[in-house]
């Protein structure tokens, strides 16, 4: 899991802060700072925060997760 943020997009309304303090900041009053990989123990919280962005900046990738094949026989 990786976290992909459009920071041209970003308005700054911090909304990932709150929800996410582990994994999102402000420097300043505008700047978002945030840690691309996070632990899955923030999983729930990091989506709630993306889900709760109102300009749809977050984008939380699972590309990098193992999939499970279905056991066939």
């Amino acid at each position: 899991m990786r976290l992909v943020v459009d920071l041209n997009r970003c308005q700054g309304f911090a909304q990932c802060v709150f929800l996410a303090p582990d994994v999102f900041s402000l420097h300043g009053e505008e700047a978002l700072l945030f840690s691309p990989r996070f632990d899955e123990a923030q999983r729930d919280r990091v989506e709630k925060a993306a889900a709760a962005c109102p300009v749809q900046a977050i984008l939380v990738d699972y590309s990098d997760e193992p999939t499970v094949e279905p056991h066939v026989g």
